[in-house]
């Protein structure tokens, strides 16, 4: 099944992984937030989410996404919103006063991968690439969805690496910001990176 096909689709997927977008733009806001404990959940909840899409993709679900202007625009505007919401949370939580970030209890550590997880659902761009990239990796005489959902696990270990990483890089950071308040800045930068991303997926075209 791990042939040279499936090679070349998992350097594409590195290449996708590493790319600023909204899952880049979500473990910022909860690093900032709640630190690297609940940015590790968001990021299990984020990677949990393509296998989703994959097992959608195998099964032919995703076709209705891509094909179906009204579902397609309704998912769409379900993520627009959704990451409207989570910006203006981060906004409106930089003006409040500074506390210690403390770690996540068990049920923080639940939302937190909840959030995650409904934030790459709701991305009917996840979806649409899922049904237009695995196909031409994937060997048709084969189990189709076993392969689909190798593609995911694989884009989830890199996904999980990568967003960890990112996450212990910005919890340092945030720690020397913090003294010269730059910290809260950065969540206000977050935050509109955020409104942003939400406002550009509203108005994408399939």
């Amino acid at each position: 099944m791990i042939g040279p096909q499936f090679l070349a689709g998992a350097l594409v997927l590195v290449l996708l992984t590493i790319s600023p977008g909204a899952d880049m733009a979500l473990v910022a806001k909860i690093t900032l937030e709640r630190g690297r404990v609940a940015a590790f959940w968001t990021t299990l909840g984020i990677c949990s989410g393509l296998l989703v899409h994959a097992s959608a993709s195998a099964l032919g679900l995703s076709v209705i996404l891509a094909t179906s202007a009204e579902a397609f625009t309704a998912v769409k505007l379900l993520g627009a919103v959704y990451l409207a919401y989570l910006g203006i949370r981060s906004i409106r939580d930089s003006l409040r006063p500074e506390v210690e970030v403390a770690p996540a209890p068990a049920r923080r550590r639940g939302a937190a991968f909840f959030v995650g997880l409904l934030n790459n659902v709701l991305n009917p761009k996840v979806a649409v690439f899922y049904l237009t990239f695995l196909p031409q990796f994937i060997d048709p005489a084969g189990n189709v969805l076993a392969q689909s959902l190798l593609f995911a696990v694989a884009h989830g270990v890199m996904g999980v690496l990568w967003l960890t990483f990112y996450a212990w890089l910005l919890a340092r950071l945030s720690r020397l910001f913090a003294r010269y308040g730059v910290r809260r800045w950065l969540e206000r930068v977050t935050g509109v990176v955020l409104v942003g991303l939400g406002a550009r997926l509203a108005l994408e075209r399939r």
